[in-house]
């Protein structure tokens, strides 16, 4: 607090908000000025790394950070997304993805400079508790449990399709439906390889940041080799005629295109999530995300360049194993296609592993702030990691993805992620205003104009997405409502202080 008889600083302002009594002001004490009571920065920061019982381990750098955010963004999107958008756009989906990456990187720019500035574990929660109060940073955070938790479930049951692949190429064997599927769907009974990869995710990171840092790091490296080794053999086979007509179905195809391929974008915001547990966080974590965003792109455009010119668009026709199937198609041969499946295994594996960390660290910030159990929050002294919020929220995840058909849940955490990159774009903005007086390591050019574009080509992609996934939504948000006001708001840290 201020001093007596000084002015109120910044953060003193940015905490209470306007003076009672002023127009708009909420009543103190209301329900209107308990929904917009907000955590200032400085104790944001200040209170990073501490959790129960001990504190987070400061032992990533920027190499582990760009790693970490490209785990959780190159993964099953790249193997599959191609039968997808290539009938819509023809050989010009490589402008797609253009596009699409184009439209991410407003975001991306929006998370480098919050998280130069905040450097928490809470990603966008944290930025939207900052500074638009604790109801929205709540549906933030709820949103962000929806995107991490369920498209870990999602992304584990994509896991073991492609390990049956890779098993019935290289032994002749394959999981049974029964133990591949969940129950209702192709006749399963439990999917045990959805279980076991995040079984296996849960035990790296039970060991520790840096321990899990550098298993993923192995993964995306070799998940990187599988891809440019696509390119190297699938190059040999490019037919400068299946390049033409290069927009067959015009630029509204391209688009439509661009709107499929922006969820395979989606994943670059994990850095943020790696906050309290980077070496030099305002220097690195801004560079991590920009760096693996454009990293990403160059792959993807690379890969796409290569797949249309070695096979004729038409022939995609939704192929679920495009990739694969052109290596069988230029080498006549189906060792490569083995290979790639290998490398498909692998890369969904660091999908889980990254995407399950981000889960905890989130709800590790949530935790501190009272807004979830304090079990989430509690540190081991020896690892340095919340082992009690790795098992609960892996064992959740495991037994959502081998006994739950996810269906619809899964395509809503589209919305979550875009909801919650909608904020953030509006946080820069509030932030500059603020307190212009806050540190940037990276500051986004242009502003208010280019996270306001931002925020729109977000809204936009919302609107482009189903009516039966907003549907899953609603409900996901109606139940996350129910939790708040009916723990969250009267538990929180910020709540007991006002008692």
């Amino acid at each position: 607090m201020a001093r007596t008889g000084a002015a109120p600083s910044i953060s003193d302002r940015e905490q209470t908000g306007p003076a009672p009594g002023a127009p708009g002001s909420p009543r103190p004490g209301g329900l209107g000025g308990r929904l917009m009571r907000r955590k200032p920065v400085d104790r944001l920061v200040a209170e990073g790394g501490h959790g129960d019982g001990g504190e987070l381990k400061r032992s990533l750098g920027m190499w582990q950070l760009t790693m970490i955010s490209i785990g959780a963004t190159l993964g099953t999107g790249i193997f599959v997304v191609l039968g997808e958008a290539v009938p819509k756009a023809g050989p010009a989906v490589v402008i797609s993805f253009v596009i699409a990456g184009f439209t991410a990187l407003f975001s991306a720019l929006s998370y480098a400079e919050l998280a130069g500035s905040i450097p928490v574990s809470g990603s966008s929660y944290s930025y939207t508790y900052a500074t638009m109060g604790e109801f929205i940073a709540w549906l933030c955070g709820w949103c962000l449990i929806l995107e991490y938790g369920v498209s870990v479930a999602a992304v584990a049951v994509g896991w073991g399709q492609y390990l049956n692949e890779l098993l019935d190429g290289t032994i002749g064997v394959t999981i049974p439906d029964a133990f591949a599927n969940p129950p209702g769907e192709g006749g399963g009974v439990v999917n045990f390889p959805a279980l076991l990869v995040v079984l296996l995710a849960m035990a790296f990171l039970l060991r520790g940041a840096r321990e899990s840092a550098r298993v993923n790091t192995v993964m995306v490296v070799v998940k990187i080799a599988s891809l440019v080794l696509f390119c190297a053999v699938a190059f040999t086979g490019i037919r400068a005629g299946n390049f033409r007509p290069l927009m067959p179905l015009g630029m509204a195809g391209v688009s439509a295109a661009g709107a499929t391929l922006f969820f395979s974008y989606i994943g670059f915001d994990a850095a943020s999530t790696a906050g309290e547990e980077a070496k030099n966080p305002k220097r690195d974590m801004p560079r991590a995300i920009i760096l693996s965003l454009g990293i990403v792109t160059v792959l993807y455009c690379l890969v796409a360049l290569v797949a249309v010119g070695a096979m004729p668009w038409q022939q995609f026709n939704n192929a679920d194993a495009a990739l694969a199937q052109i290596l069988r198609q230029v080498t006549g041969q189906s060792f490569w296609a083995v290979l790639l499946a290998a490398g498909a295994v692998i890369a969904i594996a660091s999908v889980v592993l990254t995407v399950l960390y981000g889960q905890t660290r989130i709800l590790f910030s949530m935790s501190r702030d009272g807004l979830v159990p304090k079990i989430f929050s509690k540190v081991d002294p020896k690892t340095g990691t919340p082992r009690a919020n790795t098992v609960i929220v892996s064992l959740f995840c495991g037994v959502l993805a081998a006994l739950v058909p996810l269906g619809e849940l899964a395509n809503a955490t589209s919305i979550g992620t875009l909801f919650a990159f909608a904020l953030v774009n509006v946080a820069v903005i509030i932030l500059r205003r603020t307190r212009p007086d806050l540190p940037r390591t990276f500051r986004v050019a242009f502003s208010p104009v280019t996270p306001a574009i931002g925020f729109l080509l977000c809204g936009w992609m919302m609107t482009s997405l189903g009516a039966e996934t907003w549907k899953w939504f609603g409900i996901w948000m109606a139940g996350g409502l129910v939790l708040y006001f009916t723990y969250g708001m009267r538990r929180s840290q910020l709540a007991r202080e006002e008692v």
